[in-house]
């Protein structure tokens, strides 16, 4: 019996297809509906191991088509919204920024406008879970960490989109009474994620024998996640957090740019049999992304605290995981950077 039925926003996606394995596994009350546009980063190929599941249904569309979300409203009687949908490569949006503001901020707000008329104020057992990012706080120093109530101060047209996203979803509880939960989290790495971000990219390139591109001296700073740990969390969120709060995830795994990419090549050495040191010289360093922020670090107090989720993996033991399931799916990482991956959707649901 269905106790639930759910929809999930970009679900094919890096986050989302864990995020959707996870939720059609572990809950099959749930009935899982997973709404993608399949944009370059939406990737069907992510979900094969679920796409046959009797609690899982895929739907192609836009979050910002108003129409098709009233249909799936009408039809599916939604109890849950799990937000994860948006354009999120802060590259492509400095060279393209209102793709980012079409997609996270009016398809936001259109899904809440959305989500509020067909609850009609009826929000008992309803909730609208909003995937967020630590980028909309800016850019820390040598020391801090972001907290809940650290104050915004977006640099990017991504982080800025977001931190609007953020803002509306807030108004929505805080005018309409919409029972919100949103969460900010820090750079997630794991299988399946597409490869323009920095490790999938460079075990590509550390495959095919091209440079390894280095923004700066490579000293800027980030907290990585592995998405696991980040699904288990947004599990425990959307079950036991409060209406109305905000909760931090990260990985406790802060690395400089150039120090990753230097342990990443130690470990793609070793587990490709190749000489010592080999990979290294690779590195290539360009110059510095426009706005770069130098350091991002999550304080996940809060969600220790309140809720008891603790990572569980410390980076170097996530790398090797992650490189070891690259290495065991080149086919998906050739679909992937060759564009194949894109006939999957013609293939599978065409068909049907």
């Amino acid at each position: 019996m269905i106790e639930h039925t759910i929809l999930i926003t970009g679900g094919a996606g890096f986050i989302g297809s864990h995020l959707t394995r996870f939720f059609v596994k572990k809950y099959p009350q749930y009935k899982i509906i997973n709404l993608d546009k399949l944009t370059y980063a939406g990737n069907l190929e992510n979900l094969r191991d679920v796409e046959n599941e009797a609690n899982y249904v895929f739907v192609k569309g836009d979050i910002c088509d108003v129409n098709l979300l009233n249909e799936l409203f009408e039809r599916n009687k939604f109890s849950a919204i799990i937000h994860c949908a948006a354009e999120s490569h802060v590259d492509r949006s400095i060279a393209d920024p209102l793709a980012f503001l079409q997609t996270n901020i009016i398809g936001t707000a259109s899904l809440l406008l959305t989500a509020k008329k067909y609850w009609n104020m009826d929000y008992s057992d309803k909730v609208f879970y909003h995937i967020s990012t630590d980028e909309v706080y800016g850019s820390l120093n040598d020391t801090g960490f972001f907290t809940e109530e650290t104050r915004y101060d977006p640099r990017s047209p991504y982080s800025a989109s977001k931190a609007s996203s953020d803002h509306i979803v807030r108004a929505f509880y805080h005018t309409y009474n919409l029972p919100i939960k949103i969460s900010n989290c820090s750079n997630n790495y794991g299988p399946f994620h597409f490869p323009e971000k920095l490790i999938p990219l460079c075990i590509h390139n550390i495959l095919n024998n091209k440079p390894l591109p280095v923004y700066g001296k490579g000293e800027n700073v980030r907290d990585w996640l592995f998405v696991e740990d980040h699904v288990r969390a947004i599990d425990t969120i959307f079950h036991k957090g409060k209406v109305g709060e905000t909760y931090n995830i990260g990985g406790h795994n802060e690395w400089t740019n150039i120090t990753l990419v230097k342990e990443l090549c130690r470990q793609m050495d070793e587990k490709l049999g190749r000489e010592k040191g080999e990979s290294k010289k690779l590195i290539t360093y360009v110059k510095d992304r426009a706005g770069h922020d130098l350091r991002y670090a999550i304080d996940a107090t809060k969600l220790k605290n309140e809720l008891g989720w603790v990572p569980s993996l410390q980076f170097e033991e996530g790398l090797s995981k992650t490189i070891d399931w690259y290495l065991s799916n080149e086919l998906w990482l050739n679909d992937v950077t060759s564009g194949q991956y894109k006939n999957y959707y013609e293939e599978q649901y065409h068909k049907r």
